[in-house]
Protein backbone atom coordinates (compact mmCIF):
# COMPACT_ATOMS: atom_id res chain seq x y z
CA UNK A 1 0.00 0.00 0.00
CA UNK A 2 2.90 2.60 1.01
CA UNK A 3 4.07 2.15 -2.38
CA UNK A 4 0.53 3.02 -4.55
CA UNK A 5 0.17 6.06 -2.24
CA UNK A 6 1.50 8.71 -3.27
CA UNK A 7 0.33 11.09 -1.06
CA UNK A 8 1.00 9.93 2.41
CA UNK A 9 2.96 6.15 1.69
CA UNK A 10 -0.36 4.13 3.19
CA UNK A 11 -1.07 6.36 6.07
CA UNK A 12 -4.51 6.41 7.15
CA UNK A 13 -4.60 9.02 9.74
CA UNK A 14 -3.20 11.36 7.25
CA UNK A 15 -6.14 10.71 4.66
CA UNK A 16 -8.69 11.17 7.45
CA UNK A 17 -6.62 14.38 8.02
CA UNK A 18 -7.01 15.68 4.52
CA UNK A 19 -10.93 14.17 4.25
CA UNK A 20 -11.88 16.53 7.17
CA UNK A 21 -9.39 19.43 5.68
CA UNK A 22 -11.55 19.55 2.47
CA UNK A 23 -14.89 19.21 4.02
CA UNK A 24 -13.77 22.50 6.42
CA UNK A 25 -13.41 24.00 2.86
CA UNK A 26 -16.42 23.26 1.34
CA UNK A 27 -17.93 24.16 4.45
CA UNK A 28 -16.25 27.93 4.33
CA UNK A 29 -16.78 27.98 0.25
CA UNK A 30 -20.93 28.02 1.43
CA UNK A 31 -20.33 30.77 3.84
CA UNK A 32 -21.86 33.60 2.23
CA UNK A 33 -25.05 31.60 0.71
CA UNK A 34 -25.64 29.07 3.66
CA UNK A 35 -23.86 31.26 6.80
CA UNK A 36 -25.73 28.60 9.00
CA UNK A 37 -25.20 25.50 7.06
CA UNK A 38 -21.38 26.42 7.24
CA UNK A 39 -21.07 27.56 10.89
CA UNK A 40 -22.75 24.38 12.15
CA UNK A 41 -20.23 21.71 10.18
CA UNK A 42 -17.33 23.84 11.15
CA UNK A 43 -18.16 24.38 14.61
CA UNK A 44 -18.74 20.57 14.36
CA UNK A 45 -15.02 20.12 13.15
CA UNK A 46 -13.44 22.26 15.87
CA UNK A 47 -15.67 21.46 18.55
CA UNK A 48 -14.62 17.33 18.14
CA UNK A 49 -10.40 17.38 17.09
CA UNK A 50 -10.29 13.99 17.83
CA UNK A 51 -13.39 12.78 15.73
CA UNK A 52 -12.14 14.98 12.86
CA UNK A 53 -8.68 15.80 13.07
CA UNK A 54 -7.21 18.44 10.49
CA UNK A 55 -4.24 19.23 8.75
CA UNK A 56 -2.59 22.08 10.86
CA UNK A 57 0.93 21.49 9.84
CA UNK A 58 3.28 21.52 7.22
CA UNK A 59 4.51 17.81 7.35
CA UNK A 60 1.12 17.19 6.98
CA UNK A 61 -0.47 18.56 3.39
CA UNK A 62 -1.11 16.63 0.68
CA UNK A 63 1.40 16.75 -1.88
CA UNK A 64 2.15 14.80 -4.84
CA UNK A 65 5.95 15.18 -5.90
CA UNK A 66 6.60 14.82 -9.86
CA UNK A 67 8.82 12.03 -10.45
CA UNK A 68 10.90 13.82 -13.18
CA UNK A 69 11.94 10.61 -14.85
CA UNK A 70 9.82 11.00 -17.81
CA UNK A 71 7.77 13.78 -19.63
CA UNK A 72 4.62 12.64 -18.81
CA UNK A 73 5.54 12.53 -14.81
CA UNK A 74 7.72 15.93 -15.07
CA UNK A 75 6.46 19.40 -14.27
CA UNK A 76 4.93 20.68 -16.60
CA UNK A 77 7.03 24.00 -16.65
CA UNK A 78 10.00 22.20 -17.34
CA UNK A 79 12.52 23.23 -20.04
CA UNK A 80 14.36 19.80 -20.04
CA UNK A 81 11.32 18.22 -21.94
CA UNK A 82 9.72 21.54 -23.47
CA UNK A 83 12.77 22.98 -25.00
CA UNK A 84 10.30 25.71 -27.18
CA UNK A 85 12.04 29.20 -26.03
CA UNK A 86 8.62 30.43 -25.96
CA UNK A 87 7.34 27.01 -23.67
CA UNK A 88 5.41 26.95 -20.88
CA UNK A 89 7.90 28.43 -18.57
CA UNK A 90 8.68 31.15 -20.37
CA UNK A 91 4.85 31.92 -20.72
CA UNK A 92 4.33 32.08 -16.93
CA UNK A 93 5.59 35.16 -15.33
CA UNK A 94 4.74 37.34 -11.93
CA UNK A 95 1.93 39.30 -11.82
CA UNK A 96 2.59 43.06 -10.61
CA UNK A 97 -0.38 42.54 -8.69
CA UNK A 98 1.33 39.82 -6.25
CA UNK A 99 5.03 40.85 -6.92
CA UNK A 100 4.26 44.51 -5.26
CA UNK A 101 2.69 43.00 -2.12
CA UNK A 102 5.08 40.87 -1.26
CA UNK A 103 7.82 43.65 -1.85
CA UNK A 104 5.74 45.62 -0.07
CA UNK A 105 6.14 42.70 2.90
CA UNK A 106 9.53 41.90 2.27
CA UNK A 107 8.15 38.24 1.75
CA UNK A 108 10.73 35.50 1.70
CA UNK A 109 8.41 33.79 -0.28
CA UNK A 110 9.03 35.99 -3.71
CA UNK A 111 12.77 34.59 -3.48
CA UNK A 112 11.81 30.87 -3.87
CA UNK A 113 8.94 31.72 -6.42
CA UNK A 114 10.71 33.90 -8.84
CA UNK A 115 14.33 34.90 -9.58
CA UNK A 116 15.61 38.06 -9.76
CA UNK A 117 15.83 40.43 -12.60
CA UNK A 118 18.41 39.64 -14.88
CA UNK A 119 18.97 43.43 -16.15
CA UNK A 120 17.27 46.00 -13.39
CA UNK A 121 16.35 49.31 -15.05
CA UNK A 122 18.41 52.09 -13.78
CA UNK A 123 17.00 55.74 -14.61
CA UNK A 124 19.95 58.33 -15.12
CA UNK A 125 20.23 62.45 -15.58
CA UNK A 126 20.13 63.47 -19.49
CA UNK A 127 18.69 62.88 -22.71
CA UNK A 128 18.56 59.65 -25.18
CA UNK A 129 20.56 57.69 -22.81
CA UNK A 130 19.69 53.95 -23.13
CA UNK A 131 22.96 51.76 -22.76
CA UNK A 132 24.25 48.69 -20.54
CA UNK A 133 26.90 49.35 -17.81
CA UNK A 134 28.03 46.47 -15.74
CA UNK A 135 24.80 44.29 -16.09
CA UNK A 136 22.40 47.32 -15.66
CA UNK A 137 20.30 49.37 -18.10
CA UNK A 138 20.85 53.11 -18.16
CA UNK A 139 17.80 54.95 -19.47
CA UNK A 140 16.77 58.49 -19.20
CA UNK A 141 13.50 60.01 -18.92
CA UNK A 142 12.86 61.54 -22.07
CA UNK A 143 13.49 57.88 -23.26
CA UNK A 144 11.36 56.34 -20.36
CA UNK A 145 8.29 59.03 -20.54
CA UNK A 146 8.10 57.84 -24.82
CA UNK A 147 7.94 54.86 -23.75
CA UNK A 148 5.27 54.59 -21.31
CA UNK A 149 3.43 57.60 -23.10
CA UNK A 150 4.05 55.62 -26.61
CA UNK A 151 2.67 51.81 -24.78
CA UNK A 152 0.56 53.34 -21.57
CA UNK A 153 2.54 51.40 -19.29
CA UNK A 154 4.78 52.48 -16.42
CA UNK A 155 8.18 51.38 -16.57
CA UNK A 156 9.35 49.17 -13.24
CA UNK A 157 12.63 50.19 -11.80
CA UNK A 158 12.79 48.10 -8.54
CA UNK A 159 15.98 46.42 -8.76
CA UNK A 160 15.23 42.98 -7.78
CA UNK A 161 11.65 42.10 -8.80
CA UNK A 162 9.01 43.56 -11.17
CA UNK A 163 5.66 41.49 -11.68
CA UNK A 164 4.08 42.55 -15.64
CA UNK A 165 0.92 44.51 -15.74
CA UNK A 166 -2.38 41.99 -15.43
CA UNK A 167 -4.58 41.80 -19.13
CA UNK A 168 -2.49 44.39 -21.25
CA UNK A 169 -2.31 43.84 -24.53
CA UNK A 170 1.32 44.64 -24.65
CA UNK A 171 2.84 42.80 -21.85
CA UNK A 172 5.61 41.30 -23.80
CA UNK A 173 7.47 44.55 -23.89
CA UNK A 174 6.74 45.42 -20.21
CA UNK A 175 9.77 47.65 -18.77
CA UNK A 176 10.87 48.90 -22.29
CA UNK A 177 11.82 44.80 -23.16
CA UNK A 178 12.91 44.55 -26.62
CA UNK A 179 9.86 46.26 -29.18
CA UNK A 180 9.78 42.87 -31.52
CA UNK A 181 9.60 40.47 -28.45
CA UNK A 182 6.46 37.70 -28.42
CA UNK A 183 4.84 36.84 -26.38
CA UNK A 184 6.68 33.49 -24.23
CA UNK A 185 9.91 35.25 -24.65
CA UNK A 186 12.70 36.50 -22.35
CA UNK A 187 12.39 39.38 -20.60
CA UNK A 188 15.68 40.49 -18.52
CA UNK A 189 13.95 43.37 -17.46
CA UNK A 190 10.96 41.11 -15.64
CA UNK A 191 10.87 39.08 -13.21
CA UNK A 192 10.68 35.03 -14.11
CA UNK A 193 9.61 32.10 -12.23
CA UNK A 194 12.40 31.01 -9.94
CA UNK A 195 14.79 28.69 -12.17
CA UNK A 196 13.80 25.80 -9.81
CA UNK A 197 10.67 25.91 -11.75
CA UNK A 198 12.85 24.52 -15.03
CA UNK A 199 13.50 21.08 -13.56
CA UNK A 200 11.51 18.26 -14.28
CA UNK A 201 11.27 17.74 -10.34
CA UNK A 202 12.07 19.59 -7.44
CA UNK A 203 11.55 19.71 -3.85
CA UNK A 204 8.99 22.65 -4.15
CA UNK A 205 7.39 22.65 -6.56
CA UNK A 206 4.43 20.49 -6.30
CA UNK A 207 1.09 19.52 -6.74
CA UNK A 208 -0.66 20.71 -3.72
CA UNK A 209 -3.74 19.97 -2.84
CA UNK A 210 -4.86 21.23 0.28
CA UNK A 211 -2.40 22.17 2.82
CA UNK A 212 -2.12 23.96 6.48
CA UNK A 213 -1.86 27.44 5.86
CA UNK A 214 -5.43 26.67 4.46
CA UNK A 215 -6.99 25.49 7.84
CA UNK A 216 -5.47 27.55 9.64
CA UNK A 217 -6.38 30.49 7.94
CA UNK A 218 -10.13 29.44 7.86
CA UNK A 219 -10.15 28.78 11.71
CA UNK A 220 -9.14 32.18 11.54
CA UNK A 221 -11.97 33.48 9.42
CA UNK A 222 -14.52 31.09 11.87
CA UNK A 223 -13.31 32.47 14.27
CA UNK A 224 -13.65 35.67 13.49
CA UNK A 225 -16.71 35.74 12.40
CA UNK A 226 -17.01 33.79 15.52
CA UNK A 227 -18.34 30.68 14.45
CA UNK A 228 -15.77 28.43 16.70
CA UNK A 229 -14.02 29.82 19.78
CA UNK A 230 -10.32 31.15 19.77
CA UNK A 231 -7.98 33.72 19.03
CA UNK A 232 -8.31 34.48 15.40
CA UNK A 233 -5.28 36.15 15.77
CA UNK A 234 -3.33 32.90 16.62
CA UNK A 235 -5.12 30.47 13.93
CA UNK A 236 -4.29 33.49 11.26
CA UNK A 237 -0.40 33.44 12.59
CA UNK A 238 -0.16 29.53 12.60
CA UNK A 239 -1.45 29.71 9.12
CA UNK A 240 1.12 32.34 7.66
CA UNK A 241 4.19 30.16 9.71
CA UNK A 242 3.03 27.17 8.06
CA UNK A 243 3.09 28.70 4.84
CA UNK A 244 6.77 29.93 5.27
CA UNK A 245 7.55 26.39 7.04
CA UNK A 246 6.34 24.35 3.28
CA UNK A 247 8.26 26.61 1.04
CA UNK A 248 11.43 26.40 3.18
CA UNK A 249 11.64 30.07 4.80
CA UNK A 250 10.16 29.29 8.27
CA UNK A 251 12.90 30.83 9.98
CA UNK A 252 11.97 34.00 8.46
CA UNK A 253 8.64 33.72 10.55
CA UNK A 254 9.03 35.85 13.41
CA UNK A 255 10.44 38.82 11.47
CA UNK A 256 7.58 38.40 8.35
CA UNK A 257 4.53 38.54 10.90
CA UNK A 258 5.45 41.87 12.60
CA UNK A 259 5.13 43.13 8.95
CA UNK A 260 1.78 41.62 8.16
CA UNK A 261 -0.02 41.88 11.79
CA UNK A 262 -3.60 40.23 12.03
CA UNK A 263 -6.07 42.88 11.20
CA UNK A 264 -9.16 40.69 10.60
CA UNK A 265 -10.77 39.44 7.59
CA UNK A 266 -8.95 41.21 4.98
CA UNK A 267 -5.75 40.11 6.60
CA UNK A 268 -7.02 36.65 6.99
CA UNK A 269 -7.75 36.68 3.06
CA UNK A 270 -4.43 38.52 1.62
CA UNK A 271 -2.56 35.38 3.44
CA UNK A 272 -4.35 33.08 1.83
CA UNK A 273 -4.51 34.79 -1.42
CA UNK A 274 -0.52 35.16 -1.04
CA UNK A 275 0.20 31.50 0.02
CA UNK A 276 -2.16 30.14 -2.86
CA UNK A 277 0.74 31.11 -5.18
CA UNK A 278 0.13 27.41 -7.01
CA UNK A 279 -3.41 26.74 -5.90
CA UNK A 280 -4.87 30.02 -7.19
CA UNK A 281 -8.52 28.77 -7.95
CA UNK A 282 -9.34 28.57 -4.39
CA UNK A 283 -8.09 32.11 -3.65
CA UNK A 284 -10.10 32.81 -6.75
CA UNK A 285 -13.36 30.97 -4.76
CA UNK A 286 -12.29 32.87 -1.64
CA UNK A 287 -12.71 36.21 -4.07
CA UNK A 288 -16.16 35.44 -5.25
CA UNK A 289 -17.61 34.79 -1.70
CA UNK A 290 -16.03 37.94 -0.04
CA UNK A 291 -14.44 40.33 -2.26
CA UNK A 292 -11.55 39.83 -1.29
CA UNK A 293 -8.55 40.73 -2.05
CA UNK A 294 -9.96 44.13 -4.19
CA UNK A 295 -8.58 42.70 -7.51
CA UNK A 296 -9.22 44.71 -10.24
CA UNK A 297 -8.78 44.04 -13.88
CA UNK A 298 -6.39 45.33 -16.23
CA UNK A 299 -6.63 47.74 -19.48
CA UNK A 300 -7.11 45.20 -22.74
CA UNK A 301 -9.84 42.92 -20.20
CA UNK A 302 -13.12 42.54 -21.90
CA UNK A 303 -14.74 43.94 -18.85
CA UNK A 304 -14.03 45.50 -15.55
CA UNK A 305 -14.48 43.34 -12.82
CA UNK A 306 -13.23 39.74 -12.93
CA UNK A 307 -15.44 36.56 -14.20
CA UNK A 308 -17.13 34.55 -11.45
CA UNK A 309 -18.14 31.13 -13.32
CA UNK A 310 -16.46 28.53 -16.07
CA UNK A 311 -19.45 28.81 -18.79
CA UNK A 312 -20.50 25.93 -20.75
CA UNK A 313 -18.86 26.19 -23.95
CA UNK A 314 -17.70 22.93 -25.46
CA UNK A 315 -19.32 20.89 -28.18
CA UNK A 316 -19.58 17.53 -25.33
CA UNK A 317 -21.54 19.62 -23.17
CA UNK A 318 -23.95 21.53 -25.35
CA UNK A 319 -24.48 19.16 -27.97
CA UNK A 320 -24.50 16.16 -26.06
CA UNK A 321 -26.28 17.06 -22.68
CA UNK A 322 -28.33 20.45 -24.60
CA UNK A 323 -31.64 19.62 -22.57
CA UNK A 324 -29.79 19.79 -19.13
CA UNK A 325 -27.42 22.71 -20.22
CA UNK A 326 -29.95 24.84 -21.16
CA UNK A 327 -32.14 24.20 -17.77
CA UNK A 328 -28.53 24.86 -16.20
CA UNK A 329 -28.19 28.26 -17.42
CA UNK A 330 -32.02 29.36 -16.83
CA UNK A 331 -31.36 28.92 -13.69
CA UNK A 332 -28.32 31.64 -13.53
CA UNK A 333 -28.33 35.17 -12.76
CA UNK A 334 -27.34 37.75 -15.28
CA UNK A 335 -25.42 40.46 -13.78
CA UNK A 336 -24.64 43.93 -15.62
CA UNK A 337 -21.24 42.61 -16.68
CA UNK A 338 -22.68 40.13 -19.18
CA UNK A 339 -21.81 42.61 -21.69
CA UNK A 340 -22.02 41.37 -25.25
CA UNK A 341 -23.18 37.67 -23.99
CA UNK A 342 -25.98 36.54 -25.94
CA UNK A 343 -27.36 34.37 -22.94
CA UNK A 344 -26.83 33.71 -19.24
CA UNK A 345 -24.56 31.47 -19.92
CA UNK A 346 -21.76 34.25 -19.76
CA UNK A 347 -18.89 33.77 -17.62
CA UNK A 348 -20.35 36.90 -15.82
CA UNK A 349 -23.28 35.31 -14.35
CA UNK A 350 -24.11 33.97 -10.77
CA UNK A 351 -24.70 30.56 -10.32
CA UNK A 352 -26.52 29.55 -7.11
CA UNK A 353 -23.89 30.05 -4.50
CA UNK A 354 -23.49 33.89 -5.63
CA UNK A 355 -27.17 34.72 -6.23
CA UNK A 356 -28.66 36.80 -2.81
CA UNK A 357 -24.96 37.14 -1.73
CA UNK A 358 -24.19 41.00 -3.01
CA UNK A 359 -20.63 39.53 -4.13
CA UNK A 360 -18.38 39.62 -5.18
CA UNK A 361 -20.41 42.58 -6.81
Amino acid sequence: MSKQDVVYKGDASKWQKFANSLALRYYMRLQAKEPSFAEAGIKKMADNPVQFPLITVAEDDANISFPGTSEGVSNPLNTVYDTDPAGAYMRVKLAKTLVDVLREYDDPRLAVWADKIEIPLVLVQGSGIDRIVEGKREISQDIVSAFEETNAMKVDFDPEYAGVPVSHSRVQIFNMNNANSAQGTVNPHASHLNSRYKKTTDPFVLMRLISSYETNLILAEAAYRGWIPGDPAEYYADGVRESLKAWGVGNDFDNYITKVPYGGLESIIEQKWIASWTTAQEAWFDWRRTGLPDLKTGPSAIRPVLPIRWYYHTNDEVEKNRANVEAAVERLEATPYQGTDQTKNSAWSKMWVLQGTGKPY
